[in-house]
This record gives C-alpha cells, structure tokens and sequence, in this order.
C-alpha cells in the first residue's frame, strides 16, 4: 500500500497545474524580476577604484610603512585594489586634484596630511587608510623607544628593532581584525535570492497539503475509500510526505539550476551547505502545509491561500521586501522570528558569510527539523482522532 500511494501521488501531483505554477515557474518569475530590478542598483553603487598621489619626496622615502602599504593597496596584480596611486611633487598634486582627476593627495612633512577639495566616500576611505598607518607607526615608536629604554645595551640594528616591532603589530592585526568573507558574495541580489529560496522551500506545503487532502474522506473519493481500507494512517502520511518531497525537490533543483546557469547567481564556496539547508527548509515547507491540511476542515482553495499568506508573511518578515524588516523583529520581537522557518532558513544562509564557525547554521539547521518533527507529529496525531458520522 506504501509504494501504490506514493506512485499515485507522483502523478497525481504532476498534473496539478496550479500547483506545479506556483512552485515551479512562480519563484522562477519571481527570481527573474529580482535579478532585473537589483542587477543596475548593485552596478551603480560598486566601489570605483580611487585615483589619489602621494608627493614624492624624503619624508615620504623614509616612511617604509606608507610606502609599503600604499604599494600593496595599488597593486594592479591585488584583487582588493583600493587605489591608482600616481608620485609626483606637490605642484602636480595640487593641479591634479582642482582638475578633479584625484580623489585627495597625502602630503609628508613632520606629519602624515591629507589634503582633499571636498567630502565623500572616497575621501573618508582615504583618510581613514592614511590615519590608520599613521597611529600603527606611532604605536611603533612608542613600543621601540620602550625597548631601548629596557635593553640599550642589545641593540645593534635600530632598523632591525622597528621592522620586528612592525611584524608582531601587524600579526596582531591579522588576527584580530574582523575579516570580511561576504563582500566578493553577500549583496542585495544575494539577500533577495535567500529569502526567495525560503519562499519557495514554504511553497512545498502546497504540494504537502494537496497530497495529504487525497486521503482526506471529506477531501477526496480517494480519500473515503482510504479511510475504510486497514491501512495505518502512519503509512499514509508518509507515503504521500515523501511523494511530495521528491516534487518539491526536483522545483528547487530547476530554481538552483535557473540562478546559478541563467541568471548567473553566485552562492559562494558554501552552496553545498546553502542546498543542504534548503532541502531542510523544504521539509519544514512540506510538514507545515500537511499541518494545515489534517487541521482545518475548509475547502482546498482556502487552504491554499492560507498557506500562500502565511509564506509571504514569513518571508516579509525575513526580509523579502526589505532586509531591515528582519533586523527590526529580531530587535524588538525575536521570538516572531524565532519560530519564523523563513527566518531560520534565511538566517542560516546570513550565517555562514558573516561568521566562520558553523555554529549558529547549525542551531537554524535543528531548529527547522525540530519544527518538521512538530508539524508532522501533529498532523499524525489530528488524523487519528478524527471520525466521520458517514462516508
């Protein structure tokens, strides 16, 4: 009776044209118009390489960690390039800069100057940039003059002291600076693209819903002649769960295979761990619609919606339409989004490019299967009590 009921739901699935809309070609649709929509926005706001000089002369010669780090970020070869660094002398930089063809120009007399026509972004990344090296040399002199001051007896090399003084420095800094792993990936597009992979994992309820009304008595013939049958309601419901998961399965495939080769989405070194987690989600999807459809006596048409209004719902509020809406629950009303399984899907993809351990994806990762093992146990548990007068 388990495989009858699972081979008959395949089909009976198939063909349901609604359904295989709105969980087939709907997030395809969907995906297409985000990609349209952000693909400009993210191009009109990229980070421009900035045209800067620094003017040539001994001061700037004797500042090696200027030198160096200025080198490094101007590098053509460096895929985090920050700068076109022209030298020249300071007449060629003031002319370069009222013309508008630099950004600012850093000036080394007794100290490191920053000199710009006006403010903006670029600006600032300069300033900032010039300012941190200039109290990383000062941190240098500091620890240096400590030095000669405890051992002036064991220094030969002076050059040598600051060099191995700047290496300990700057291993710290490697180490403890937070490191940014999401900005070649994380993006508007990218956070849209999540929250649409969640909509589409909580659209499994409808296939999950519609399975389970064929065994309904007061759903289906097919339901009637199931309900006189001896078979366990158990075998029923998994039967028509697993039959539902395999579609629902082969929807996300096609919407992974749609981004990744049509739209040319790009998930990161982490997708096999973004699919595991979204054939979590869809388990999660399909355990909530069965839910709906063992608990509310209505029509199908109803429950549908219902279901289409509470994903929505769901996904709003995991930042669908605007990813402040889930900063703004989860600091003034977490616990919506902690039993939100949008969120937890949505949550479990922020995770794994804004921090390096898998800890909090593996907190989202229960919690979505504990939230399965909810639903399905409830719905188990509903078609048992339930008694029909007649059939």
């Amino acid at each position: 009776m388990f495989l009858h009921n699972f081979k008959y739901t395949l089909k009976t699935l198939f063909k349901n044209k609604m359904l295989i809309f709105w969980t087939y070609f709907f997030p395809i649709i969907l995906g297409t118009f985000f990609n349209m929509a952000f693909a400009d926005i993210e191009k009109s706001e990229k980070l421009d390489i900035i045209n800067i000089a620094i003017v040539k002369n001994d001061a700037f010669e004797k500042d090696e960690a200027l030198k160096e780090t200025f080198k490094t970020l101007s590098d053509k070869n460096n895929k985090d390039r920050l700068f076109n660094t022209k030298y020249t002398t300071q007449k060629d930089a003031t002319k370069l800069l009222e013309e508008d063809k630099i950004t600012g120009y850093i000036l080394i007399k007794e100290d490191i100057k920053v000199v710009v026509k006006q403010s903006g972004i670029d600006q600032t990344i300069l300033k900032t940039v010039t300012e941190e090296i200039s109290q990383t040399e000062k941190i240098i002199e500091n620890l240096a003059t400590n030095e000669i001051k405890k051992n002036p007896d064991n220094l030969n090399d002076l050059n040598e002291l600051y060099q191995n003084i700047y290496k300990k420095i700057s291993l710290v800094q490697d180490q403890t600076n937070i490191k940014n792993i999401s900005s070649s990936n994380l993006s508007y597009t990218m956070i849209e693209f999540y929250t649409l992979i969640a909509m589409t994992c909580l659209y499994g309820g409808i296939i999950g819903m519609t399975a389970i009304n064929q065994n309904l008595p007061n759903m289906s013939s097919k339901g009637k002649r199931v309900a006189t049958s001896p078979t366990s309601k158990l075998t029923t419901v998994i039967s028509s769960a697993l039959a539902s998961y395999i579609v629902q399965i082969i929807g996300l495939a096609i919407l992974f295979l749609y981004t990744i080769f049509v739209l040319n989405v790009d998930y990161g070194s982490n997708l096999p761990l973004i699919i595991l987690l979204a054939l979590t989600g869809t388990l999660a999807g399909l355990t909530l619609g069965i839910a709906v459809a063992t608990l509310l006596k209505t029509n199908e048409n109803l429950k549908t919606g219902i279901i289409i209004s509470f994903t929505m719902l769901c996904s709003f509020l995991s930042g669908m339409m605007g990813i402040t809406m889930k900063y703004i629950i989860d600091k003034n009303i977490p616990i919506i989004n902690i039993i939100n399984p949008a969120n937890m899907i949505t949550d479990g993809f922020y995770s794994l490019y804004y921090y390096e351990t898998l800890d909090r994806f593996i907190f989202n990762e229960i919690s979505l299967i504990i939230f399965s093992c909810l639903m399905l146990f409830i719905s188990v548990l509903n078609l048992r009590r339930q008694k029909y007068d007649s059939i």
